[in-house]
């Protein structure tokens, strides 16, 4: 590897920092300004804080008024579906057991119309029936 490159690189390495840095001379005006727009800024945003914590209180009282509305058309609808299930009347099946009731008369009807469907043959009866 050749030396002369790398003293190079290391010569344009040192003289880098003195190449980016600035004298700062007469910036006091400039500071100034900077300070009279960081307390601009700091009472805006204590302006904008005050209007935001009014407009949160606002919005918790509009809220809870909306909440109280909201538990009450609640407990009215409760109330409507208890009075609701009061007045229907109790049925005698539950919708399970009358689809068992219906498979039950289905098979039993299959069997009859089988066995009388039969009867004209000269079969040999079933052993199981």
């Amino acid at each position: 590897m050749r030396q002369g490159p790398l003293y190079l690189l290391l010569a344009a390495l040192s003289l880098t920092p003195v190449l980016h840095a600035e004298e700062s001379t007469a910036s006091t005006p400039a500071s100034e300004d900077s300070a009279a727009q960081i307390i601009a800024l700091q009472q805006q945003l204590a302006e904008s804080e005050s209007q935001r914590e009014e407009l949160l209180a606002a919005t918790g009282e509009r809220d809870g008024a909306q909440i109280s509305r909201l538990r009450q058309d609640n407990q009215r609808l409760k109330l409507q579906l208890k009075q609701a299930q009061a007045q229907e009347p109790q049925r005698l099946l539950s919708e399970q057991q009358l689809w068992f009731v219906i498979g039950s008369g289905t098979a039993l009807l299959a069997f009859i119309v089988g066995r009388l469907s039969g009867g004209g043959r000269n079969k040999r009866r079933s052993e199981w029936v």
